[in-house]
């Protein structure tokens, strides 16, 4: 085994990528997210479990067709050309280390169960700040460690996880599931599009095998079955977590609760099955802090490779991963950190999770039409032409049925945001140009 070889992630690894960021990223706090809707939510869950499904095929699809370095950038950039693939990575980026903030977020939540005095803000944003700049400092050691971090915490997150979306249905009560049905304020089909967009959120992380494809060994075998593996498992316990949670505590307690899981686990055993959830939860949280940043930092890397991001960003470590820039987005997640800060816990994870989504969706997007070009262009027949085409079109329907369901000021801070990559793109053409040149010389 080569060297290279040996610093890349199998596909026991991969799959706990995927699985671990989606659930890392939403378990431990979504079901406080939805408890703003309300239980009518568990009708969201099920479109928001179709629309992954449309998408994890999407991606699984477009890796064993062409694995590339970037993902959705890059099959953005082959299929629609080089400013809609400079939009995908401006928007994914973005997305992703906004929503990293949030992740850090659950670190400390779940920490304060523990230590109370984390709940007051200064505190909170103090230790959230040690959280963001311990995981970017770990994640420059290399991908194969960030690999053994995440599969050995989601492992561990399982059990007790895995234990309320079991046994929770005991102290489960239908006549408070029923009494928090719709809570927003809004008509049922308005409540509906508002929870499966952010249900989004909890499948926010489907990509992340084929993001990393140049740092997963054997891409086209491993990427597709990763994904979908890493898919179906955290669908099974994203859906049953949340139901049963919702028929134990009362909607207006779960809203504002700043650890969930650790709320229910006191209920059904004491105060003792709380501290289990906080630490299951602080070191899970931890570990998916970790793989979202790897999914940041090569996504940054494969277009500033391509001259479509600073250079700065593929400048690599001797650990072979994009130290530089990883530390620059830790100075930004650390500043929007500050300015987002929020007397709750719970609302600062709101506001960070609903712009994240928003914005990763202009990817997905790219994403999905990127396979139907892909499609046309190979020419298929039959059954596989069908089936890649019917599942593109499905992924670009419940992308847009999740941006008519966000909030209208965040949905236009995030267009406004989007339509700015368009006064940026010029700067970054020529070098664009030398890099593309660059590339054909070495391949040459």
């Amino acid at each position: 085994m080569s060297a290279a070889t040996s610093r890349k992630m199998g596909l026991t690894m991969a799959t706990m990528l995927v699985a671990g960021n989606m659930i890392g990223t939403g378990v431990f706090l979504l079901p406080a997210n939805l408890a703003t809707v309300g239980s009518i939510s568990s009708v969201g869950w099920l479109i928001a479990t179709a629309g992954a499904i449309a998408l994890g095929l999407v991606f699984a699809r477009l890796s064993q067709l062409d694995p590339q370095p970037g993902g959705p950038y890059a099959y953005a950039r082959d299929a629609f050309g080089n400013y809609i693939g400079f939009v995908s990575n401006y928007a994914y980026w973005f997305g992703n280390w906004i929503g990293n903030v949030a992740i850090a977020l659950v670190v400390t939540g779940y920490l304060s169960h523990l230590w109370p005095w984390l709940q007051d803000v200064y505190p909170r944003l103090g230790f959230t700040l040690a959280v963001i700049w311990l995981l970017s400092l770990a994640n420059a050691r290399g991908a194969r460690w960030i690999g053994a971090l995440e599969t050995s915490t989601l492992l561990l997150a399982l059990i007790p996880i895995l234990g309320i979306a079991i046994f929770g249905w005991w102290w489960f009560d239908p006549a408070l599931f029923s009494a928090g049905w719709n809570v927003s304020g809004m008509d049922d089909s308005a409540a509906i599009s508002r929870s499966a967009s952010i249900a989004l959120w909890a499948f926010m992380g489907v990509e992340s095998a084929a993001v990393s494809a140049d740092v997963i060994d054997n891409p086209k075998r491993n990427i597709p079955l990763a994904t979908l593996l890493g898919l179906a498992l955290a669908a099974v316990i994203y859906i049953s977590c949340s139901l049963v949670i919702m028929g134990m505590v009362p909607m207006a307690q779960l809203r504002d609760s700043s650890a969930p899981f650790a709320d229910v686990a006191q209920l059904m055993i004491g105060p003792w099955g709380a501290l289990v959830i906080a630490l299951c939860a602080i070191l899970k949280s931890a570990g998916a802090l970790g793989g979202w940043m790897l999914l940041v930092g090569q996504s940054a890397k494969a277009a500033a490779e391509d001259g479509l991001f600073p250079r700065v960003f593929c400048k690599l470590n001797k650990h072979g991963m994009p130290g530089t820039g990883l530390m620059i987005v830790a100075v930004l997640m650390s500043a929007l950190l500050l300015v987002t800060s929020s007397p709750t816990l719970a609302r600062q994870f709101d506001q960070l999770t609903n712009i994240a989504v928003l914005l990763t969706i202009i990817p997905y997007l790219f994403s999905a039409g990127a396979l139907i070009c892909s499609t046309l262009e190979r020419g298929e027949q039959g059954w596989m032409r069908a089936a890649s085409l019917f599942t593109a079109a499905a992924a670009v329907a419940y992308c847009l049925y999740a941006l008519l369901g966000a909030d209208a000021k965040l949905l236009a801070y995030a267009t406004v945001a989007i339509l700015f990559s368009a006064a940026l793109y010029p700067f970054f053409r020529q070098p664009m140009f030398e890099a593309a040149k660059a590339n054909k010389s070495k391949r040459g």
